[in-house]
């Protein structure tokens, strides 16, 4: 018989709140200042206030955003110095975006609100991106593709030209997206296949 130690227990509890590590009002996380509460506590804060939701997760952010109604928070973009936008007078972007380091677009780029881009992902001509999107690293995004809501996109793959990507498409790392999908779900492979799992 398995006895649960005091640990354990924790840990259980850990994974059930599916937050790894939970800090209470006025703690101290680091270098980074101390907790100012919960999102009811958010709802309530008196002053303007800048808040960044990076999470890997497209329902999650979405999920998170929706709870949060006060007028006085304000989601910026954050954006890495050595962002290259090639048509910074056809580059147009929303609000809550995180785009990190050796990331790229060309001309005539439209990206939506709460999206994530991690390093080195690079976004042809003509792409229009919806909301809450994620792009894990050394994405490649090629010209006149649209990308709706929703997304997630694996390490290192590729979406190729004129490609329309709808809801809630999951591209697995290292696939190649050469079609349209036609509905929902995860893609992996190349050229990528609807994979049922």
């Amino acid at each position: 018989k398995r006895i649960k130690t005091k640990a354990r227990m924790q840990d259980d509890k850990t994974r059930q709140s599916g937050v790894p590590d939970i800090k209470k009002k006025g703690d101290i996380i680091s270098h980074y200042g101390i907790v100012l509460g919960s999102g009811d506590d958010i709802n309530y804060y008196p002053t303007d206030l800048d808040i960044v939701i990076a999470i890997g997760s497209p329902e999650a952010i979405k999920e998170k955003v929706a709870l949060i109604t006060n007028e006085k928070i304000n989601f910026p973009n954050i954006i890495d110095p050595s962002f290259k936008v090639i048509d910074k007078e056809t580059f147009v972007i929303g609000r809550g975006n995180i785009i990190q380091g050796a990331c790229t677009v060309s001309c005539n780029v439209h990206i939506g609100d709460f999206n994530v881009m991690n390093g080195s992902v690079v976004i042809g001509h003509d792409v229009n991106i919806g909301n809450f999107n994620i792009f894990m690293p050394a994405i490649r995004i090629s010209g006149a593709v649209i990308i709706d809501n929703d997304n997630f996109f694996g390490v290192g793959s590729i979406v190729l030209q004129q490609v329309k990507v709808k809801n809630k498409i999951r591209l697995g790392a290292g696939s190649v997206l050469m079609f349209s999908p036609k509905r929902s779900g995860s893609y992996i492979g190349n050229p990528a296949k609807m994979f049922d799992y």
